[in-house]
């Protein structure tokens, strides 16, 4: 599973890396997980406002801080 969070580094952008990181740890699931705040790869990404939540290269959430249990929902669906 390829996870990414994209935002230019501001606290919203880190609570949900921070948030998708426990989860990981949470659920015992292995993922590539990244952090891409280049404005240039964000905009190529096709986001408009931040943070987001790519998940396999799928858009899941955009411009508000996932909680930890749409998180876990999201993880657990794209492992089964």
């Amino acid at each position: 599973m390829k996870i990414e969070v994209l935002g230019p580094g501001c606290l919203k952008c880190d609570n949900t890396f921070d948030k998708v990181k426990q989860v990981l740890e949470e659920l015992k699931l292995k993922a590539e997980l990244s952090k891409i705040t280049d404005v240039f790869q964000i905009i190529d990404r096709g986001i408009s406002v931040t943070p987001a939540l790519i998940i396999n290269g799928k858009v899941k959430f955009q411009g508000k801080v996932p909680s930890i249990k749409e998180i876990k929902e999201l993880l657990e669906k794209e492992e089964s």
